[in-house]
Parts: structure tokens; C-alpha cells; sequence
């Protein structure tokens, strides 16, 4: 949904952009392709595997932190305010197609998932040290599994024998759990749960987005691409109310305090063609907001 993105910030030619989610850099080399000479662009990316595809451009600035420290890094860059902020959340196609992160259940790897590699939580540690009631937690609530309190008893069950190191033990470990026909749909929300832990993603993205709203410039554009229902909500909501629970602020005289004007009331989805070339786009929802 590249183009989409790009219509999404209606990009100024002197504008300062804010792509939060480097990863390869395709939004951040076509965001600069937009840009004129006096344009500027600074990326965020935790994950020090993204720093090799910096692009060598005086416009254009990557910046080795998670977004949730979006305001700060900033400031010492001396940004106090931007045109538009571009967040793809979710894991790269380079960290799905990295055997040895752990990411991807096609690969028996170390369960690993972190996405910032210094931190010291990852998949095996939640796994192996977790009470059976924050299992059952995450896997209820961030993987939507249906037999999440099953699957936590057996998880506990079976590391008590053995712990559960890599991607191929988890698997034959809960084999018996999968639904017939749909192991993969299963697998990735177990592995979708355990990532969301370990990154403590959906945090990063309340933290991120409350800080947009001191970060935008009135009239700038926040776009933000999510992948399951859960970030979707947060999302939706946060533009509608600027705030992600309860109803809209009013004034003293009644009047709804909003942060913003949303522009996509309807997420907008990849089109027929994109998912003809990318699988991946099945399950994106791009939403749009203008700042007041």
C-alpha cells in the first residue's frame, strides 16, 4: 500500500516527515522521491538489523530508537513540530524472511521475537518463566485463540519436563491443540501473541500515538497501518476521541474537544492488485487523521 500511504500525508515538497517504522526503507525512499530540496525526513527502527538500509541522502535522517520515544529524539534533532507521520506497524518481511529471529513459523529457530535484539525479554523467557495466568492472558488477548487456557495448561505442563527453546519444540508441544486445516492461522496467532509480549507492542503504540498529537503541526497528516484488530481498535479510536477508551471530550459548553478530523472513516484496505503481488497486504487497514 505504498502509494496509499503516500496520498494518505498529502506530502509538501518543504515538508518535515516522520517514518516511524524504517524497516527496508521503501516508505522512506518514496517519501523522499516526493520531497523537494528543503523537504526532511527522519526515520525511526529499534531493530539494528534496519540501520544497514540507511539511505545516504543530507535530507534524511534514521534514527535508532523505538517510536515510543518519538517526541525526544525529536527535540534533540531540533524538531518540535511535523507535517506527517507514517507508521507501518507490525514485523518487516525481512524479520519474517530471517531464519534466525524466531519471527516466522516456517523456520525452527531459537524463539527469540525481540525486535530491539537489547532487550533482555524474549519469546523462551515469556514462555519458560510465565505464570499459566498471564499465558493464558496473552494468548486470550493478544492472539485471540480460542483454547487459549487449554494451551496454557499444556504449555506449563510441558516445560516442567523440558524447556521450550526453539520454534519446532513449541509446535510439536501443542500439535495436538491445532485445529485440523487451520495450523496456520493458529500458529500465527500463537506467535502473534508471544511477539506482542515480548515487544510490549501494543504499550509502544499508545505511547507513540499520544505523542503525535504535541508532535503534528495543525493541518498535518497522521497515516498508521496495522495488521490485527487489536492495533486496529487503538488506532480508530485514538483518531476519533484522542483518547483510546471512553467518549470525546466536551467543553463547557458542550462542545466535542477533537484532536483530530479523520479522513479515512473507513480503513482503507489494499486493493485486488496488491494482494495479487503481496499476500502479506490480506490483512492491512491503513487509517488517515488531520490534525486540528
Amino acid at each position: 500500500m505504498l502509494h496509499e500511504c503516500m496520498d494518505a500525508l498529502a506530502i509538501k515538497p518543504d515538508g518535515i516527515y516522520v517514518d516511524v517504522t524504517f524497516g527496508g526503507g521503501g516508505h522512506s525512499r518514496e517519501l523522499l522521491n516526493r520531497l523537494g530540496p528543503d523537504g526532511r525526513l527522519y526515520a525511526f527502527d529499534q531493530d539494528p538489523d534496519a540501520l544497514g538500509n540507511a539511505i545516504q541522502d543530507e535530507r534524511f535522517v534514521l534514527i535508532h530508537q523505538n517510536f515510543r520515544f518519538l517526541k525526544n529524539n525529536l527535540r534533540l534533532h531540533g524538531v518540535r513540530e511535523v507535517d506527517g507521520i507514517l507508521a507501518d506497524l507490525g514485523v518487516s518481511s525481512h524479520q519474517f524472511d530471517s531464519a534466525d529471529r524466531g519471527f516466522s513459523t516456517r523456520f525452527d529457530a531459537v524463539l527469540d521475537m525481540r525486535m530491539d535484539q537489547s532487550g533482555q525479554r524474549d519469546a523462551r523467557y515469556v514462555l519458560n518463566t510465565y505464570s499459566e495466568a498471564d499465558l493464558h492472558r496473552i494468548f486470550g488477548m493478544y492472539g485471540e485463540i480460542h483454547n487459549a487456557r487449554t494451551l496454557a495448561r499444556t504449555i506449563a505442563i510441558g516445560r516442567a519436563v523440558q524447556p521450550i527453546e526453539t520454534v519446532g519444540a513449541l509446535k510439536g508441544l501443542v500439535k495436538n491443540l491445532v485445529p485440523r486445516g487451520k495450523e496456520h492461522k493458529y500458529y500465527a496467532q500463537l506467535f502473534q501473541a508471544l511477539r506482542i509480549e515480548v515487544n510490549g507492542e501494543l504499550e509502544s503504540l499508545q505511547e507513540f500515538l499520544q505523542q503525535t498529537l504535541s508532535v503534528l503541526r495543525a493541518g498535518g497528516r497522521l497515516a498508521v497501518m496495522s495488521y490485527h484488530s487489536l492495533e486496529d481498535r487503538l488506532v480508530k479510536h485514538f483518531m476519533a476521541k484522542g483518547k483510546f477508551r471512553g467518549e470525546v471530550e466536551k467543553d463547557f459548553f458542550g462542545h466535542e474537544i477533537k484532536p483530530f478530523k479523520v479522513i479515512s472513516r473507513k480503513a482503507i484496505a489494499a486493493s485486488e492488485e496488491e494482494l495479487s503481488l503481496n499476500n502479506r497486504a490480506r490483512s492491512a487497514k491503513l487509517r488517515v487523521a488531520e490534525k486540528i
